[in-house]
């Protein structure tokens, strides 16, 4: 541990760092900002070179399950526990944008990218998404400059009746898929133990990878075409997309809860109960 940030009597749910600057790398080390959400309903903008918080801001009346931000990071995008989506600017401190189409259920995934957003006959500069405990995804197309949101695509994944509350299920996870325009992949509990590539444009799942068991985590390489994928039983999976030979990796002590490629995809870490792993990922 290089620093740490101030400390909160509430605890700190979800984190993002900010994204770096389009064409500027490495990120200069005064712009590194990581915007936290706290159980309070709390969102806190921190500078990880001065090491204090810069921003506080309360968007939701529910602890806060999900954070990002926008592709180019001027805007923050929040989900709570209670399925309501706001969204904040960080400059101003204003929430612009609340968002309740997932009102009654947990957000687990938030997702923005730099798209091509007049393919799908939208106005908008980005496309982001949002996850729900219920199996439900909802895709956005948005340009915040002109406050402009707008839905373009609502699904919904069905699965069989499970044990009532949904803490007991594996979440629901979607990120967009970075090697195929227009696509997203889906992993959760469903009908089969499986992960979905789904199509915007064909508005259809387009193929389906089998899984030895529900996904608890999910991750896709930024460099290669790799999916990481968590799972309840002490397993971590490298899998090849869109198609080969997975590679199963055993070293967790518990459900691994959490994978997150590098920037580079050169790196993946891992975490479950009590152990936080890093892995050189040589030959992707």
């Amino acid at each position: 541990v290089t620093r740490s940030l101030p400390i909160s009597l509430q605890s700190c749910q979800c984190l993002a760092w900010k994204p770096r600057p389009i064409g500027v790398w490495p990120c200069p080390r005064e712009s590194q900002h990581v915007v936290a959400g706290y159980s309070d309903g709390t969102l806190r903008v921190f500078s990880v070179s001065r090491t204090e918080m810069e921003l506080k801001m309360h968007p939701h009346a529910a602890a806060l399950t999900a954070v990002t931000y926008s592709a180019d990071g001027e805007m923050i995008l929040s989900g709570g526990k209670d399925g309501i989506v706001a969204v904040s600017s960080p400059r101003t401190g204003m929430t612009i944008h609340v968002l309740a189409d997932h009102k009654g259920s947990p957000i687990t995934i938030l997702q923005c990218t730099r798209k091509q957003y007049h393919d799908f006959g939208v106005e908008g500069g980005e496309l982001w998404l949002a996850t729900s405990s219920d199996r439900r995804v909802s895709i956005w197309a948005s340009d915040w400059l002109q406050d402009k949101c707008e839905l373009l695509d609502w699904l919904s994944f069905p699965a069989p009746a499970g044990p009532e509350g949904l803490d007991s299920l594996p979440p629901s996870l979607a990120v967009f898929y970075p090697w195929e325009h227009g696509v997203l992949v889906y992993v959760g509990f469903g009908l089969q133990k499986e992960a979905l590539f789904y199509s915007l444009r064909k508005k259809q799942v387009l193929r389906k990878i089998s899984l030895p068991a529900f996904a608890t985590s999910l991750s896709l390489s930024p460099a290669a075409p790799f999916m990481a994928i968590g799972f309840g039983d002490r397993l971590l999976r490298l899998q090849p997309c869109p198609a080969g030979d997975p590679q199963d990796y055993a070293g967790h002590d518990d459900t691994v809860h959490l994978c997150r490629f590098a920037p580079s995809g050169r790196r993946l870490l891992t975490a479950s109960h009590s152990a936080v792993l890093v892995w050189e990922l040589t030959g992707a």
